[in-house]
């Protein structure tokens, strides 16, 4: 299923084309492709090119995909393990050269996830990125670092139908997709003044 962005300026197709299903199908990513993905990732920006981020990977049908699969929460655990390959991004908050506070770390760490789902975009597959995880239960699962910090998980394959869901996610799968307008976060002379384009 597309559900291309009505946009109201050009943008990159890949951009348009990016949504986040629930309904994934039944068939692998292959190695190739999920290399690639994760080669995206590795050639995102970042603050003195510190690149803060991490990935925990499990393919379906392996102990890492369950391990993976046993740190999201229930709601996303309903729909999530159809998907192909489940990831975890982590953030290391502070800096290699000097240890100190990385204030742009999550912001790098959201570049790269976005190179990465472009990526699964132009390959012919989804991601879906998912703030229901248990942060505590990756953190003892994997002994992360006191500097690291779980982000978000993904759910990664080839997009499904509506038709496959149940419920509310069937409905949620199929309403439109809908944006703030550019005026409410495009700000000019003050905080919350549109700004003059």
């Amino acid at each position: 299923m597309k559900k291309p962005a009505h946009v109201g300026f050009p943008i990159h197709d890949l951009m348009r084309e990016r949504w986040s299903p629930r309904a994934f199908l039944d068939q692998p990513v292959e190695h190739a492709k999920l290399m690639s993905l994760l080669e995206a990732a590795r050639w995102a920006p970042s603050s003195y090119n510190e690149q803060p981020w991490f990935y925990l990977v499990g393919a379906k049908g392996t102990p890492e995909y369950q391990k993976l699969f046993g740190c999201l929460v229930e709601a996303n655990q309903a729909w999530a393990g159809a998907a192909a390959v489940l990831m975890i991004s982590v953030v290391k908050k502070t800096f290699d050269k000097n240890g100190k506070p990385n204030r742009c770390a999550f912001h790098d760490v959201g570049l790269a996830s976005e190179n990465m789902v472009l990526e699964a975009v132009s390959l012919g597959l989804a991601a879906h990125g998912m703030a229901g995880i248990d942060v505590e239960k990756v953190r003892d699962a994997y002994k992360l670092p006191d500097n690291c910090e779980p982000m978000a998980a993904w759910a990664i394959g080839y997009p499904g139908e509506p038709e496959m869901l149940q419920g509310e996610l069937k409905e949620r799968e199929k309403a439109p997709r809908v944006r703030k307008e550019l005026k409410d976060f495009v700000f000019g002379e003050t905080w919350g003044k549109a700004a003059n384009l």
